[in-house]
């Protein structure tokens, strides 16, 4: 059954939810139905186009990207990342929200921010547009930041992470990810809230969890983040496939007879 808000926020106290990216139709079709929801990640400018960070992706490929999942994924609740740069105001959002609405079958959008994101994300719902929350460490402010943070080391932050969740849910996010904090400040954040917080390293005292399928799967090599589990050694299989393909290819080993016309 394919998730709704409502199921997706009647599963809090109730069960863990389980997210996971997509970038394609391909591997969108493999996930379907095997998690609660999608996830169409800027994180795709690191792990499918090659850049540094996720700063550069633009709407456009994020459109592109959904739609390509939504085609794969029928069946499962699929949300599109926005893109740094195409919310900083109402009136943009609105406009770049609007566009993935109308030109992908996506069911939410993500936003990143608290407190200071409050005005836009109740501009969004209050125009039929379904948001998902993001606070804690956000990738889209690392180089204002100086790097990738973690968040909640003290009980000023705490409280400060606590009051941006607040702010998030009050504004009518349904769902909210919160990324690379202390355990201790994730299991606050979920305690004070009534809608769903999903963690990304962020411990265990969350309502659910998400990964980039990449990192997952083990075909991201760059770099691991400590709070990655890697579920299949997907690199070294891959690579595997392909050198026997070769060698199957050199000593006249593939095609055999029964693979011609």
């Amino acid at each position: 059954m394919k998730q709704t808000i409502s199921t997706i926020q009647k599963a809090k106290n109730s069960r863990k939810l389980t997210m996971i990216t997509a970038y394609d139709a391909l591997f969108a079709r493999l996930f379907d139905q095997q998690v609660d929801l999608i996830l169409v990640g800027d994180s795709l400018n690191m792990s499918f186009a090659g850049k540094e960070d996720t700063l550069s992706a633009t709407l456009e490929q994020m459109i592109y990207h959904t739609q390509a999942v939504c085609n794969g994924a029928k069946n499962t609740f699929v949300i599109c990342d926005m893109p740094f740069g195409t919310y900083t105001n109402k009136k943009d959002a609105l406009k770049n929200c609007t566009k993935v609405f109308a030109q992908t079958n996506a069911s939410a959008v993500k936003i990143e921010g608290g407190k200071e994101k409050a005005k836009i994300i109740k501009a969004l719902t209050q125009n039929s547009i379904a948001v998902v929350g993001h606070i804690g460490l956000m990738p889209q402010n690392f180089r204002s930041e100086g790097g990738y943070k973690v968040k909640g080391k003290d009980e000023a932050n705490i409280q400060a992470l606590i009051q941006d969740a607040i702010a998030v849910q009050d504004a009518g996010a349904f769902c909210l990810v919160v990324e690379g904090v202390k355990e201790e400040a994730a299991k606050q954040i979920t305690q004070a809230v009534d809608i769903p917080v999903i963690g990304i390293g962020a411990g265990i005292e969350v309502d659910g969890q998400v990964l980039v399928w990449s990192d997952m799967l083990g075909l991201f090599e760059q770099f691991t983040p400590k709070f990655v589990r890697k579920y299949l050694d997907g690199a070294n299989i891959v690579k595997n496939a392909v050198q026997t393909f070769k060698n199957d290819v050199e000593n006249l080993q593939f095609p055999d007879n029964n693979e011609k016309y």
